[in-house]
């Protein structure tokens, strides 16, 4: 440890969309970061800093297809350490000196986190890295494999980062710590694992610490900080995910009253519409009735979106979403075929999914739906069926990703298992739209690649046309609006046809 950077901490999100492309940006603050400075500013002594080493202030719109047509560029500059997000990296590590530095992992960023964490060392051998988020959690005492980490957090952070710093600002052992994997003497210790938080409404809102602690705050959009989490936890059990590994299939609430009173503070920002990053908004219909009661009576102005389950879609539930604000609903279909979403334990049929979507629309509400391709047992005809539903569904975009395996989920053990990835698995070769995504035990790759491919572009042309249809039939409901009554009712007919 070097005495002299007192207590600083810099808690930092690894460049990612960045490195396919200056231009893109994770353009919002990450409440994982949001949340644990919170903890450090509010119970140690410590002074924390926040960069999203993956922002920059003027992005570009990301497509569907495009983090495959520029992944040779996300690699060169990943492996090479090249372009302006590390130049930045570089640059605040050599100014704040932090004494500890947190990395935020998940698997698609985890080669990124482990680049950073070399930075971090190069810049001072005797700074302390800690590693948290998604990854870590999922893969246990793996991490402690790459020299440049020191200590390893599982599961939730903001309880167990306090404990970390008082010990280290003491010098005291790691071993009473639950939730972490460290080493000493040369060997890795991993602790018990830490209870999860029962009192959700005990942490603070990731947006009031802000201003202070996120480095390039004033160059944010107040949009950035639009991300609100309702609860935490998600009942259901996919085969592919690894969210009840972090959060458990046990859902924990905060109340509706602390919910109200982080959407108003975050009005006072001028914030007005907001997404509920909930794994699963609306699972307890008690509480959904409590929270839109509490939005309609004490935020009637809000906009807010979500993403639900398609079980828990109907119409009273939808009804009183509209009501109380909600604009946009995510719904995750995931596949086509009836027999792929019962293989992925989704737990519904595509005609299900498609009454569902039915349902939101018919209340006017905008929809996004999620399909992934290429699960591990997915067939031609699979593939096909799933290309069926894209064209079908009703909704306004489709988000389209490939299947992608991530360490400590049960996808990933059964690919082991069937040869799919070997024990040289490289986290950095695969993403949700990586050209070498390819795990499917009947599908050759190169047809796959050929399949994907194409379904891609078929994709962003959908989304582009409903798109450009949104944009047309907002500006004639407008200009319809501003001609009110003073045209005739045969000139408002004609506008809307298109022949004024």
């Amino acid at each position: 440890m070097n005495p002299s950077n007192g207590r600083d901490i810099l808690l930092i999100e690894p460049p990612f969309y960045r490195l396919f492309k200056e231009s893109y940006s994770l353009h919002r603050y990450p409440l994982s970061l949001g949340y644990l400075a919170g903890a450090i500013e509010k119970n140690t002594d410590w002074n924390v800093q926040v960069l999203n080493a993956d922002f920059q202030p003027d992005p570009e719109r990301m497509k569907v297809g495009v983090l495959g047509a520029e992944f040779e560029t996300y690699l060169d500059n990943l492996r090479q350490m090249k372009g302006r997000a590390w130049e930045e990296l570089r640059s605040t590590l050599a100014e704040q000196k932090p004494r500890v530095v947190g990395i935020s992992a998940k698997s698609q960023n985890f080669a990124s986190a482990l680049q950073v964490a070399k930075l971090v060392k190069e810049a001072d051998p005797e700074t302390i890295v800690i590693l948290g988020g998604p990854h870590p959690s999922m893969v246990g005492a793996d991490v402690l494999e790459h020299p440049e980490v020191d200590i390893s957090v599982v599961g939730e952070g903001e309880q167990t980062i306090v404990e970390l710093l008082d010990a280290i600002a003491d010098g005291k052992d790691l071993a009473g710590i639950e939730g972490i994997i460290y080493r000493k003497d040369g060997r890795i210790v991993q602790t018990p694992r830490r209870e999860l938080i029962a009192d959700l409404d005990s942490l603070g809102f990731p947006h009031e610490t802000a201003a202070r602690v996120l480095i390039n705050y004033d160059q944010y959009p107040v949009e950035a900080f639009a991300n609100v989490f309702a609860t935490r936890g998600c009942p259901h059990s996919c085969f592919f995910c690894g969210s009840r590994e972090i959060w458990s299939r046990k859902v924990r609430f905060r109340s509706p009253e602390n919910v109200i009173e982080e959407i108003k503070s975050l009005k006072q920002l001028g914030v007005d519409s907001i997404h509920f990053d909930d794994d699963t908004f609306g699972v307890n219909r008690k509480y959904l009735d409590s929270l839109c009661g509490a939005i309609v009576e004490q935020c009637p102005d809000l906009k807010w979106s979500c993403e639900t389950h398609v079980k828990l879609v109907d119409d009273r539930t939808i009804s009183q979403m509209k009501q109380a604000g909600c604009q946009r609903v995510q719904v995750g279909i995931e596949s086509g075929s009836d027999t792929m979403l019962t293989k992925i334990r989704k737990g519904i049929t595509i005609e299900e999914a498609r009454d569902a979507c039915r349902t939101i629309k018919k209340h006017g509400i905008d929809l996004e739906v999620f399909f992934i391709v290429g699960f591990p047992e997915e067939t031609e005809e699979t593939l096909r069926e799933t290309v069926a539903a894209i064209k079908r569904i009703p909704c306004d975009n489709v988000v389209f990703s490939i299947f992608t395996p991530y360490p400590g989920t049960e996808a990933f053990e059964f690919c082991r298992e069937h040869g799919l990835v070997g024990d040289e698995f490289d986290v950095s070769l695969y993403n949700h739209q990586s050209p070498a995504n390819s795990f499917c035990v009947n599908i050759q790759p190169a047809a796959f690649k050929a399949m994907s491919q194409k379904l891609a572009k078929m994709v962003d042309r959908q989304n582009s046309r409903r798109r450009a249809k949104r944009i047309t039939s907002l500006r004639t409901f407008k200009r319809i609006r501003e001609l009110g009554f003073r045209k005739s009712f045969k000139k408002c007919i004609n506008l809307l046809i298109g022949k004024m």
